[in-house]
């Protein structure tokens, strides 16, 4: 079921989108070349707790951590840790939301590590404009289809990879709510989208094909011919007016 949100409600869901943010600029201010993953979640978790807000990863679904962090090849879902040790020349994929007053906020970005190499470069620019290229067509009276379309367009121009087994989401008094908004598909299809829908847009492109796989873990998702990976996502509101980027700071 979708829930259109009332104005008053898109307000309260408004800290929860700004503290996710900032969060999420925390996160990625630390990544440099030999710090660890786990440390990085820490500044997450710190940050998120000192705002008077819930880290709204940790324990969904029994995940352990505040943060998703990705390097590389991994797609989503990375498992923080103080073996992993982030290297010169790495991409690192942060994805982390905050929840308070009763809403939640959700949004990922892809780090460089020092000098990364100009094919990851470009990996990281290309699924980033994508994720612009499908905020622009979330309007009032649109479809979910466009966006999906614009993203998939955008990023396949390029030679890459649209991953089709995860998608993004509804966001709002749950993390994960109706409906599923894929990086793929055909405009002018699917569910129409109107004012007050809260989604989450977050375009994940490989430099190889798009089929993944998960790891022993349970949680981390890899691509399946090893290419790297680049994730980027903010929280939208549909509004009469236009999309408003809710994660934006």
């Amino acid at each position: 079921m979708i829930v259109l949100k009332t104005a008053r409600e898109l307000e309260l869901m408004k800290e929860a989108c700004y503290i996710s943010a900032m969060a999420l600029k925390k996160a990625g201010e630390a990544v440099e070349p030999g710090v660890s993953t786990a440390e990085i979640d820490k500044i997450a978790y710190d940050y998120i707790i000192s705002q008077g807000a819930t880290p709204n990863f940790l324990h969904l679904y029994d995940f352990p951590a505040t943060a998703c962090i990705s390097i590389n090849n991994e797609v989503i879902h990375g498992i923080p840790s103080k073996k992993r040790i982030i290297k010169n020349g790495d991409i690192v994929s942060i994805d982390l939301g905050a929840a308070i007053n009763g809403f939640n906020g959700d949004n990922a970005y892809t780090f460089p590590a020092g000098d990364i190499s100009p094919s990851a470069k470009r990996l990281c620019e290309v699924t980033e404009q994508s994720l612009y290229k499908g905020i622009a067509k979330a309007l009032a009276g649109a479809r979910i289809g466009d966006i999906g379309a614009a993203v998939q367009e955008h990023c396949e121009a390029a030679g890459y990879g649209v991953v089709r087994d995860f998608v993004g989401h509804g966001v709002g008094k749950k993390l994960h709510e109706d409906p599923s908004v894929p990086n793929f598909g055909t405009a002018g299809r699917g569910v129409r989208l109107l004012p007050g829908m809260t989604i989450a847009i977050e375009p994940m492109i490989t430099a190889g094909g798009y089929a993944v796989k998960q790891l022993s873990d349970g949680w981390t998702i890899v691509t399946a011919d090893g290419s790297l990976a680049a994730h980027f996502e903010h929280t939208i509101a549909i509004t009469k007016d236009g999309p408003v980027i809710m994660t934006k700071i």
